[in-house]
């Protein structure tokens, strides 16, 4: 399939955008679960999750702006997402963050495997979504690590 110069620039922006949804959700479950746990658990979630979550969620974000202006396109602004009812529980927000975060890498790696970064991008960006999936690969394992430990 052929695709011009511009459309492909749209597809890196709308997947990118995509993506960086799925990071502001998973940011928001992260941050219900905070308030719903003990200043101590709390703390360690900040550290295990949030911390890496908003990180990763900012990158994307300067990511999206950053291409969007070197290509001459409109950039999207990305609104706050909404976590849901509190009533679902801390273990619930923290694996829904994790399902979010781990379908941001996804669509993150497919992006990078059609190798329209590399045709139509730049360093810049390439950059960028390697870190952002960096970022996030290693969440689920850290979010079992922290929810084992819950409540002890």
């Amino acid at each position: 399939m052929t695709y011009t110069t511009a459309e492909g620039r749209q597809q890196i922006l709308d997947e990118l955008a995509a993506a960086t949804e799925h990071l502001a959700l998973a940011l928001a479950c992260v941050g219900a679960a905070y308030d719903l746990l003990d200043e101590q658990s709390g703390d360690r979630l900040e550290e295990a999750l949030f911390r890496p979550v908003q990180h990763a969620y900012g990158t994307a974000q300067r990511t999206y702006t950053g291409f969007a202006e070197r290509a001459g396109l409109p950039a999207q602004a990305f609104e706050e997402a909404s976590a849901g009812h509190t009533s679902q529980g801390a273990k619930a927000f923290i694996e829904r963050a994790m399902d979010q975060a781990a379908e941001a890498a996804h669509v993150i790696g497919e992006l990078q495997d059609t190798m329209l970064p590399v045709e139509v991008g730049d360093p810049e960006l390439r950059a960028g979504l390697a870190e952002v999936r960096e970022r996030v690969e290693g969440l689920r394992a850290d979010a079992r690590t922290f929810t084992r430990t819950l409540g002890r």
